[in-house]
């Protein structure tokens, strides 16, 4: 019988070789009712007794062919992402959401930037507001530990210590779900979610 919660989740441990108290997370997320599982992020809610500097060095969101690319961007909170504008045409930067501060970075050429920081936890739908068509998001979130998935749903997150973790799936598609999973080495962790 299928759970009545919106997440399934089958977790099984590898035995394979690897340094002692480094793990891997790796699996698939299947995003029922939609065409591609891709675009999924999964990260790790909380490591116990941990907090993450957020690195110095930007990332970067483009703005090509108009499409914002990558479409999906995770990040860790605190970490700055520069918007790219590499089309011959003025692109804006703009976010209706409320954790994100609901900035607008206006609109600038090809060949320039414009930043910010995301500073806490958030999932923020990124606009244009010269090309209503564009859309993409970044998920900003409170561990290193993160990983998008790709055609076929397949994630991994690398270099994990062994432990007792949340698992998070979030989908622009999907109802957003968690899961307790115990890393040790390497361990699969597959998840379904419901379309919104």
């Amino acid at each position: 019988m299928r759970s009545k919660s919106w997440v399934m989740a089958a977790v099984a441990a590898l035995v394979m070789p690897g340094a002692a108290g480094a793990g891997e997370l790796r699996g698939k997320v299947t995003v029922a009712g939609v065409r591609s599982s891709a675009d999924a992020v999964v990260y790790i809610e909380a490591v116990a007794g941990k907090t993450f500097t957020p690195p110095a060095a930007h990332v970067t969101m483009d703005q090509k062919n108009m499409l914002f690319v990558p479409r999906v961007l995770p990040v860790l909170v605190g970490t700055t992402v520069d918007f790219l504008n590499s089309d011959p045409v003025r692109h804006n930067v703009f976010t209706p959401d409320k954790c994100a501060e609901k900035f607008n970075l206006g609109s600038w050429p090809q060949g320039e930037t414009r930043s910010f920081t995301f500073k806490q936890p958030c999932v923020a739908t990124l606009l244009c507001n010269v090309h209503p068509e564009m859309e993409a998001f970044v998920v900003a979130v409170p561990t290193p530990f993160f990983a998008v998935t790709g055609p076929e749903g397949a994630y991994v997150i690398k270099d994990l210590p062994d432990g007792a973790y949340t698992v998070k799936v979030w989908h622009p598609k999907a109802k957003e779900a968690s899961q307790p999973v115990n890393v040790t080495g390497a361990t699969a962790a597959d998840f379904e979610v419901k379309r919104k």
